[in-house]
């Protein structure tokens, strides 16, 4: 992988790209039940959480100057860390896959040609993005995020300006379990981040933009997949697109923010596997997990992802918790053993602690809960041994 390093604006636009997603439209069409008000503020809480703990996540990298796998030995130990690596690996194969399926879904909605058909031309696209590199992107990547951007304005437009279907919400989703769905998306970028701002000319600077872009548009495709819903009384991209009456624009949409995201997903999973074995090729691994979530998408139905985001969350919310701690609050050094044992404990019991939860409507979601309990466990661990 290069080394260049980045700027500020690169680091912007890569995160622009991945929050222009399907996947965020689509988790936005699961709080309609809210109604706008309470939604909205669902969005926004679980978003200013899931973007706090991606800029530390990224923070830590870019001090470090390491991948997002790397940062995770200095907590868990060498061989410690190849766990998280071969988790990482796996969400980001199952992202590849989910985002390829929902594309090609979408796509074929619009222009019906077969969805295999579509999950070929836009599994081809992401791998022409990895080949490219992301070092190498540059006009090109301007150029995508500029029409995407244009695109997406009319389609929130068309949208909010059409006639009501139901403005108010129904039961169905509480505040704390919207809020959690909120939190679950940018916290399934926590271990990306780094990847992106281990190479940022200003660490500090490209993870707090990073973060913040990522944010905003976020939340802005959450609220359109909840308008759609409310408004135009739709959940599925394609009649979404349709009833909007964007057509090409509309198809152009949906395969260039699903390029966009997705290539972030298998080029990460590229750099996860090289902290697994060195001699991995990064770009190669990353062609490889393009081309087998391209598969995965033709062979297997992915249309509900609640319980994948939920995973995410229960596995990398108390990893990233320990690591927040270690580095920010007691400055360990770099483990330079093999495993931590006591912090994989710990990490242990914090995705215990996050699965009880779920089974507890807090009106702030399970991530926060989780971890202040594993960092409590961290901080108390961390008394013990030095007291010994």
């Amino acid at each position: 992988m290069e080394e260049k390093k980045t700027s500020v604006f690169s680091n912007g636009l890569i995160w622009f790209g991945a929050g222009v997603s399907l996947a965020e439209i689509l988790t936005g069409t699961y709080f309609a039940p809210l109604g706008f008000g309470k939604g909205i503020l669902a969005i926004v809480t679980g978003h200013i959480i899931g973007c706090f703990l991606l800029y530390l996540a990224g923070l830590i990298g870019g001090q470090t100057e390491k991948s997002a796998m790397e940062t995770v030995k200095m907590s868990f130990g060498r061989h410690g860390a190849r766990f998280f690596a071969a988790l990482n690996v796996l969400q980001l194969v199952g992202w590849t896959a989910i985002m390829i399926y929902d594309g090609a879904l979408a796509a074929d909605g619009v222009l019906s040609a077969g969805r295999w058909v579509w999950c070929l031309v836009i599994g081809g696209l992401i791998i022409l993005w990895i080949l490219i590199g992301i070092q190498n992107l540059g006009k090109l990547n301007t150029v995508a995020m500029t029409a995407l951007f244009i695109l997406t304005v009319i389609l929130c437009v068309k949208i909010f300006q059409g006639a009501p279907s139901r403005a108010e919400g129904s039961e169905g989703l509480s505040f704390g379990a919207a809020v959690e769905l909120s939190v679950a998306m940018p916290l399934s970028w926590l271990p990306l981040i780094s990847d992106y701002t281990r190479s940022a000319e200003k660490p500090k600077k490209a993870s707090w933009v990073s973060a913040l872009v990522y944010g905003l548009v976020s939340c802005w495709m959450y609220v359109i997949g909840m308008g759609a819903s409310l408004l135009a009384g739709e959940s599925g991209i394609s009649q979404i697109i349709l009833k909007a009456g964007l057509g090409i624009a509309g198809l152009l949409i949906i395969v260039l923010s699903t390029v966009t995201t997705t290539f972030l997903d298998a080029w990460s999973a590229g750099i996860s596997s090289e902290s697994i074995w060195k001699k991995l090729s990064g770009k190669w691994i990353a062609v490889a997990a393009a081309a087998a979530g391209t598969l995965a998408a033709i062979l297997f139905p992915m249309d509900d992802i609640t319980d994948f985001l939920y995973l995410i969350g229960s596995v990398f919310a108390p990893m990233i918790a320990v690591q927040i701690t270690d580095y920010f609050i007691l400055k360990k050094e770099e483990c330079r053993s093999a495993f931590s044992y006591q912090n994989l404990i710990i990490w242990l019991l914090g995705f215990i602690a996050y699965r009880l939860l779920m089974n507890v409507d807090i009106i702030i979601g399970n991530t926060i809960p989780d971890m202040l309990i594993t960092m409590l466990l961290c901080l108390a661990a961390h008394k013990l041994v030095t007291n010994k």
